[in-house]
């Protein structure tokens, strides 16, 4: 059974929901959102497409490893300046290097990190990402190594075999058990 986790309560909480593109990150953090609220303050919900289009990132479409990380900075700042004023933060990102995740475990306080874990040949087979349909190039999974994250707090498997809205009842049911 995962630790339990006593937070600050002058800071928010950072949801920092990943896995591979079409895992169900960003629809996982809608339907999470409502409650996270109900039950912790203040919430937003934000994914990193949201953010990358808010804050015109990433316009040519460089998805090198470079523009990857140097995006993946602003994504904690942003992160951090939020749960700093007190405010909950459901972030769904791919961001699968671990070097973030660390910087997130070290820089913010309140940090839950929640993996998606999906095969991408599942994913592919789901047809729903445009990405995975093309040439399957600079897919992150695919043809690019995936620093999958080896000790989230909250782990589940999404073989497309349950629907989401049960995913998402399992995601709330551990976070409860770990926040204290």
């Amino acid at each position: 059974m995962k630790r339990k986790i006593k937070f600050n309560k002058k800071k928010g909480i950072l949801f920092w929901i990943t896995g591979l593109s079409g895992s169900g990150k960003t629809t996982i953090a809608k339907k999470i959102k409502k409650n996270i609220s109900e039950i912790y303050g203040p919430t937003i919900e934000i994914s990193g497409d949201d953010f990358r289009k808010a804050f015109k990132l990433n316009k040519s479409k460089d998805f090198s490893h470079k523009s990857r990380l140097n995006n993946l900075w602003k994504y904690h700042q942003f992160c951090k300046l939020i749960t700093d004023k007190k405010i909950n933060l459901i972030f769904s990102i791919m961001g699968l290097y671990s070097r973030a995740r660390q910087w997130n475990k070290k820089n913010i306080e309140n940090y839950i990190e929640i993996y998606i874990k999906t095969d991408i040949k599942k994913i592919m087979n789901q047809k729903k990402k445009e990405i995975h349909l093309k040439k399957k190039k600079n897919v992150v999974g695919y043809d690019i190594k995936a620093e999958l994250p080896k000790e989230p707090h909250v782990k589940v498997v999404n073989n497309f075999d349950k629907n989401l809205d049960e995913l998402s009842k399992q995601i709330l049911f551990k976070i409860k058990k770990i926040i204290i």
